[in-house]
């Protein structure tokens, strides 16, 4: 695995936390009720700082004296390495769902496996974060099934959304040569073993939210390797103006 590719997949962790994260964080006084406006707050407060975490030792690897903030704040559209589902805009409280599930449903078991990896760092930091993924996981799960199984009205807005995002959940599973090469390391797993895994989560959970699977056609592809919707750039934009404003300014 070369310096090059242990940095891109360190920045893929940190990237699917951070966009994610930032995503959550447009719900912040404008959650369907009180409760739920605050747990999805938590939510993306801990995949910020999941995201320090992963980019942070991104840096250290990089080896150019660039910090967590950064590479968070100064890096271009083409140069985040994020899944495309994670920056698809919250629409309702329904994609927000459907997308937090879908990503959810991978990230456990990512996690579950990174647990096991021969990188100390990578290994101390998929430990401290699982507790968290895990409680996350079953919050969208539950989500999935109560709005699913709810009102026709809820039930149909879950199952658009889902039609619309189901396009983009595959793109986590599909291995290219940072994937693979992580793997040969033993720094990540193999996607492929990820794969039952996950499928037979989303299967049973869309399964009791008597929603149903959409056809696995055209997954879409790409953010992994920079190419990105027009969604990151209005993402970047609110999230880097203050950085890019004031270089070098700090709390």
């Amino acid at each position: 695995m070369t310096n090059q590719q242990h940095f891109d997949y360190l920045l893929r962790l940190g990237d699917n936390a951070l966009i994610l994260g930032q995503r959550l964080g447009e719900w912040c006084g404008h959650g369907p009720i009180l409760e739920q406006d605050i747990a999805i707050t938590n939510i993306a407060l801990d995949l910020i700082g999941q995201a320090r975490s992963w980019l942070a030792l991104a840096g250290e690897v990089e080896g150019k004296g660039r910090d967590e903030d950064a590479i968070a704040f100064l890096r271009d559209n083409r140069e985040f390495r994020n899944l495309l589902l994670v920056e698809h805009p919250n629409e309702d409280f329904a994609y927000t769902i459907v997308r937090q599930f879908l990503f959810d449903s991978f990230n456990y078991y990512l996690h579950e496996a990174l647990v096991n990896s021969k990188d100390e760092q990578i290994k101390a930091i998929a430990q401290k974060s699982l507790k968290e993924v895990t409680y996350h996981l079953r919050y969208s799960s539950e989500w999935m099934i109560r709005l699913g199984d709810g009102t026709d009205e809820s039930h149909q807005k879950m199952q658009q959304a889902l039609d619309d995002l189901w396009m983009y959940a595959e793109e986590a599973l599909l291995p290219d040569e940072v994937d693979q090469a992580a793997y040969a390391a033993g720094v990540g797993p193999d996607l492929a073993s990820l794969r039952p895994l996950v499928a037979a989560k989303r299967h049973a959970i869309i399964t009791e939210a008597t929603l149903t699977i959409p056809k696995d056609e055209y997954p879409q592809q790409g953010g992994k390797q920079g190419m990105h919707t027009e969604a990151l750039g209005y993402i970047l934009a609110e999230m880097q103006w203050m950085q890019r404003a004031y270089p070098g300014a700090e709390w």
